[in-house]
C-alpha cells in the first residue's frame, strides 16, 4: 500500500467537485472533474443508481496523485441520453471509449458496480487506453444471486421487464430521503457511517433527477440490459479474462448486492489483478471506506510505475 503520509486528509464533508458538460471523442458527458497532476488522468464511473458523485472523496484523496475525472454515464446524473438510446452494458462501454479515445492518452479507470463493468469492458477490447484498472465490487454474471442479500426484493423485481411494471412505479414515487436511506442500507456494510449531511446531498440528487425527463428510462433500460446480460454469463467471463491492464479487485464482505464469492474468482480470472476484501463494508467501498481504497489505489499504481506489481503482494 502506499505512504498515507503522500496522502491528503479527508474532508468528510468535502463537496461534490465542479462538474460541465464536455464532449470528447464526439460523446457528450456531464463530469466532475478533480485538479491534480496530468500525467496519466483517473477516470472513474458510477454503478447503476449512482452519478459522479458518488467519487467525491476517494477523487480527492487521490488528487495529490491524477488529475479526476468522474462521469456520468448517458442518461445517469446530469448526463442526457445519447441518440441511440443504447442503455445495454456494451453501448455504455462504447459511449465511455469514444470518450476516452478523445482524450488521446491512456488513464486510470476504476468502476463501481455496473461501472466495473463497464469499465472493464473498455479495458479488454481497448488496452491502449488503460494504463491501470480498479474494479469495486463489479457487476459481474451471477446466475445464482441470493434475494435473501437485498434488503428491499423491489429493487430485484424492478429490472424484470412485465412484473417489474408495479415495483418501478413504486420507487418512481417514492420519498426522496426515503428513497436515499434505502439505498444507504443496501449499499452500505453499516449504514450508520453515513453522516446526516451525505444522506441530504443523496436525497437532493435523488429529487433532481426525478425532474428530468429520461432519468427513469435510462435507469430501468440499463437494469434490464444488465440482468439480461447476465444470461451470457460465459462470454462475459471471458471477456474478463482479456483484460491485460494491471487491475485492483475491491470488495466488501458484506455487499448485499453483488455476491462476495465472487471477489476470489474475479481475481483470479483477470490475470493481473490483486484483491483487496474489505471487513464490514459494503457495495460501494470507495464511499464508505474511502481512505483504505485510497491507499490500495496509490500503492498499486506505485508499483506499477516501479515495475514491481507482478510480484506477490
Amino acid at each position: 500500500m502506499a505512504d498515507p503520509a503522500t496522502l491528503p486528509r479527508l474532508d468528510p464533508h468535502q463537496p461534490a467537485w465542479p462538474g460541465a458538460e464536455v464532449t470528447s471523442g464526439g460523446v457528450t458527458l456531464h463530469v466532475r472533474e478533480t485538479p491534480g497532476p496530468q500525467d496519466t488522468p483517473a477516470v472513474y464511473v458510477h454503478g447503476l443508481s449512482g452519478s459522479a458523485t458518488n467519487w467525491t472523496d476517494l477523487a480527492a484523496l487521490l488528487s495529490t496523485r491524477a488529475a479526476g475525472t468522474a462521469v456520468d454515464l448517458p442518461g445517469f446524473g446530469l448526463s442526457r441520453p445519447l441518440a441511440s438510446r443504447d442503455y445495454s452494458p456494451q453501448g455504455h462501454a462504447d459511449a465511455l471509449m469514444c470518450f476516452l479515445a478523445g482524450r488521446g492518452r491512456p488513464v486510470h479507470l476504476l468502476g463501481n458496480s455496473f461501472g466495473g463493468l463497464v469499465a472493464l469492458t473498455v479495458a479488454a477490447r481497448r488496452p491502449e487506453l488503460v494504463r491501470t484498472l480498479t474494479l469495486v465490487s463489479p457487476a459481474l454474471p451471477d446466475l445464482r444471486p441470493d434475494p435473501r442479500r437485498v434488503s428491499d426484493p423491489r429493487l430485484l423485481l424492478a429490472l424484470l421487464p412485465v412484473v417489474g411494471r408495479r415495483a418501478r412505479a413504486g420507487l418512481a414515487s417514492m420519498d426522496p430521503r426515503v428513497r436515499a436511506e434505502q439505498v444507504v442500507r443496501i449499499c452500505f456494510g453499516d449504514p450508520s457511517r453515513v453522516p446526516e449531511h451525505r444522506l441530504a446531498q443523496a436525497a437532493e440528487e435523488f429529487a433532481a433527477r426525478a425532474r428530468l425527463e429520461w432519468a427513469q428510462e435510462a435507469a430501468e433500460r440499463t437494469g434490464r440490459a444488465m440482468v439480461a446480460g447476465w444470461l451470457r454469463a460465459r462470454s462475459l467471463w471471458s471477456m474478463a479474462a482479456r483484460v491485460q491492464a494491471p487491475t485492483l479487485v475491491v470488495w466488501g464482505d458484506r455487499d448485499r448486492l453483488v455476491a462476495p464469492r465472487l471477489a476470489h474468482r474475479a481475481a483470479a480470472v483477470l490475470p493481473r489483478s490483486r484483491l483487496l476484501v474489505l471487513p464490514g463494508v459494503g457495495h460501494v467501498a470507495q464511499m464508505e471506506a474511502p481512505e483504505t481504497v485510497a491507499r490500495a489505489v496509490a500503492g498499486m499504481w506505485d508499483a506499477v510505475e516501479a515495475g514491481t506489481w507482478e510480484e506477490p503482494g
